[in-house]
């Protein structure tokens, strides 16, 4: 483990993550002088190796790393951070993963929609699925895509985000046919009175760490929290009675708009704002 100096060259061109795309990412916040919901980050971070078969990350390295680099950060100004930590399959010319973390100030266009909310557009994503039935001995078709990790294979979701807002939209929703599966870089989580729902993810959901964080608090604090099979688009506009989208940078950004129809703000925005920061601050 080294620091490495940003002005000097670090990627050689035979690795995976350029030629390929062949790796994993996780993305943190630093927040309030510490690193927000670390466990959890490198739970899924392990995970997210497995998956593709890499060697599994020494996640006490990356944590230890990630606490040296926060350290530095905050010494020097009290604004959030995004700390990216990125796993690859290596050199083609040696085989040896490569590794490496970065911090960097978290952007104002993130937290102006943390403040104000986003503007979102529905799109499929471009592929579906089969998920086999139960007590079916079939894998799922195309497991090698494995939606379950967070690979560095964005691409697609970048190119929807600039579909996005070049037509006058913040953000994207991934959608199945009607049924609601995910944000381009976030988990979608509704509110109807004390309950809490999110898309099961199954198949071509990512777990959201974030979400994972909410439900615990929230739950302890009486709210009920469940995973929505078959979550459909008329929940979100009719009778969820809010939006959100959360991740772990972002936290949260009420969704103001869904396609042409606008969602109001609730009586309780403050609280569940308040709601998710706990639960990503306190942790």
């Amino acid at each position: 483990m080294r620091q490495h100096s940003p002005q000097l060259p670090l990627v050689f061109v035979d690795d995976a993550a350029v030629t390929r795309g062949d790796g994993v990412f996780e993305t943190l916040l630093l927040r309030g002088g510490r690193v927000c919901n670390a466990s959890m980050h490198a739970a899924r971070f392990q995970s997210s190796a497995k998956l593709l078969d890499l060697p599994a990350p020494n996640t006490s390295q990356w944590l230890g790393a990630t606490q040296e680099a926060a350290a530095q950060w905050f010494a020097r100004t009290d604004q959030d951070a995004k700390c990216v930590w990125t796993y690859t399959r290596g050199r083609a010319s040696t085989g040896i993963p490569s590794a490496w973390l970065t911090v960097s100030a978290v952007p104002e266009q993130t937290i102006t929609q943390r403040e104000q909310g986003v503007r979102v557009m529905t799109s499929p994503r471009g592929y579906t699925l089969d998920i086999p039935e139960e007590g079916s001995s079939s894998p799922a078709g195309a497991p090698w895509l494995v939606v379950g990790a967070k690979t560095l294979n964005y691409a697609a979701n970048m190119a929807a985000l600039r579909w996005a807002q070049a037509h006058g939209f913040d953000d994207v929703i991934f959608t199945e046919g009607n049924r609601i599966l995910e944000g381009a870089t976030s988990t979608v989580v509704t509110v109807r009175g004390n309950k809490l729902r999110t898309p099961a993810p199954e198949g071509n959901i990512l777990p959201g760490t974030t979400q994972a964080a909410l439900f615990e608090v929230a739950q302890a604090q009486g709210w009920n929290c469940k995973l929505k099979t078959n979550m459909d688009l008329e929940y979100l506009t009719e009778k969820a009675d809010s939006v959100w989208l959360v991740s772990s940078v972002r936290m949260a950004a009420r969704v103001r708009r869904i396609n042409d129809t606008k969602l109001r703000r609730p009586d309780n925005a403050a609280e569940i704002e308040a709601l998710i920061a706990q639960a990503i601050e306190g942790r």
